[in-house]
C-alpha cells in the first residue's frame, strides 16, 4: 500500500454517449497537456493523436489504455475511455462486500484492527466511513445523531457545528488544513461532489473554541498540522497517514484510503491504551 490519495470523476466530464475523442480532448487539457505534449508522452505522432481526438480515427484497445495511463485516469473513467471507444470495459467495480473482495475486506481490517489503541478508518473517494476500528467510535461519541448515521461522511462530521468541530481543540488549524486538502483533490479531479462537500464545509460558522482547554503543542506541530481532540481524558493529539492500494485492479480498491491516526505525544498514547482497555459498550 502507498500513501497518496485516489482520483475520482472530473468536472464536466463527458456522457457515456460521447465519442472517445470527447473523452480523450476532456483529460488532456484537464491536465494541462497540448495535443504534442501528450503525443511526446504516449509516443505517437501528432497528427494520429489529433486524427483520434476529432474522430477521423478509431483508436485501438493499446492505444486507449496508454493515453489513459500516461493521462493518469483513474481506473472508474479508464473504463468510460474503453466503453467510448468501442471496447470492453477493465476494471471491475464491486462492493467491499461483495464475496469476490473478501481477501480485499481483510485485508483492509486487518489494517485497521493492526493499527489499535490508536484510531484509524478507511474511507472511500467522497470521504464516506466505510470501515473503522474499535477506537472510532469511541472518538465520535456526542455527535449529532443524524452525522452518525450511514453513510458517514468523516469531513462533514470533523467540521459541522452539531460534529466534532466544538471539540476540536485547534479548530481553525484543522478546518483550514481539511479545506486546503480537499480543494487539492478538486483540483486534480475536478469532481463535482467533492466541490460541493467542499463549498458546504466553508459555509460552516467561523471556527469557534467552545471549550477553555488550550490547543496542546507538540514536538511535531512544526512539521504537520495535528488534530487535536478534546475529551474527558484531555486534550488528545494526533498525527495522521493517508495510504492507498499500491496497484489495485479494481475500481473500488483504488478509491478506498486508511486514515491512520497516530499519538503525538505521550499522554495522548497512555490516553488511548486506557480507553482500548475499556469494555465495549
Amino acid at each position: 500500500m502507498n500513501t497518496t490519495r485516489t482520483h475520482s470523476t472530473p468536472a464536466g466530464q463527458p456522457g457515456a454517449r460521447d465519442p472517445f475523442g470527447a473523452h480523450l480532448r476532456h483529460w488532456r487539457t484537464h491536465r494541462r497537456l497540448s495535443q504534442l505534449d501528450l503525443a511526446q508522452e504516449a509516443e505517437v505522432s501528432t497528427r494520429h493523436l489529433s486524427y483520434v481526438e476529432t474522430g477521423r480515427a478509431a483508436p485501438s484497445r493499446e492505444m486507449v489504455l496508454r493515453l489513459a495511463e500516461r493521462l493518469d485516469v483513474p481506473l472508474r473513467e479508464r473504463n468510460a475511455l474503453l466503453v467510448a471507444a468501442g471496447f470492453a470495459p477493465m476494471y471491475r467495480q464491486r462492493s467491499l462486500d461483495d464475496p469476490a473482495m473478501a481477501s480485499a475486506r481483510r485485508a483492509v481490517d486487518l489494517v485497521l484492527k493492526g493499527h489499535e489503541p490508536f484510531p484509524a478508518l478507511a474511507v472511500d473517494r467522497h470521504w464516506n466511513l466505510v470501515a473503522h476500528n474499535a477506537l472510532v467510535p469511541m472518538l465520535m461519541a456526542g455527535a449529532a445523531p443524524e452525522l452518525v448515521k450511514a453513510p458517514i461522511n468523516v469531513l462533514r462530521l470533523s467540521l459541522h457545528p452539531d460534529g466534532l468541530a466544538s471539540r476540536i481543540a485547534n479548530l481553525a488549524q484543522w478546518r483550514a488544513h481539511l479545506l486546503e486538502r480537499l480543494q487539492q483533490q478538486i483540483a486534480a479531479t475536478g469532481d463535482t461532489v467533492l466541490q460541493a462537500l467542499h463549498d458546504e464545509l466553508e459555509a460552516y460558522p467561523a471556527p469557534q473554541v467552545s471549550h477553555d482547554t488550550p490547543a496542546a503543542d507538540t514536538d511535531l506541530s512544526g512539521v504537520v498540522v495535528p488534530f487535536q481532540l478534546a475529551t474527558p481524558n484531555g486534550v488528545l493529539s494526533f498525527i495522521s497517514t493517508t495510504t492507498i492500494f499500491g496497484t489495485p485492479v479494481d475500481v473500488t480498491l483504488q478509491e478506498l484510503a486508511v486514515e491512520s491516526f497516530f499519538p503525538a505525544d505521550a499522554q495522548t498514547a497512555a490516553a488511548l491504551a486506557a480507553l482500548a482497555a475499556q469494555p465495549a459498550g
